[in-house]
């Protein structure tokens, strides 16, 4: 159950982090937009690998750096607010999306 949570929940996130790199390039801001797109994808693509790991220890592996990823992603989200690349309304629905992912996966 908690997989299907988190795996739902990285899908969202990536969604997200699609429209948002569009909208950065779209400001000329490319070098930001690289770095959220890799840590903001790349959680839900540790998540996916997990499914398959072939061990408890690949699986734990994954997941320890789903959960780094999204910690990096939160820090670019609140680079990106501090700077005004996006309001505060927009910070707030994604920084929940990955505050919700890392709250599942520590208790995973």
């Amino acid at each position: 159950m908690k997989d299907n949570i988190l795996i739902d929940l990285s899908i969202e996130l990536a969604i997200e982090i699609v429209e948002l790199v569009k909208i950065l390039k779209s400001k000329q801001q490319s070098v930001i937009a690289n770095q959220i797109c890799r840590s903001g994808t790349s959680v839900g693509a540790n998540i996916h690998e997990a499914q398959y790991a072939h061990s408890r220890a690949d699986f734990i592996a994954k997941f320890e750096i789903a959960l780094k990823e999204a910690n990096e992603t939160s820090y670019w989200l609140l680079i990106l607010y501090k700077t005004d690349y996006i309001d505060e309304q927009y910070y707030k629905k994604i920084e929940n999306l990955c505050s919700r992912i890392k709250a599942a996966l520590v208790s995973s």
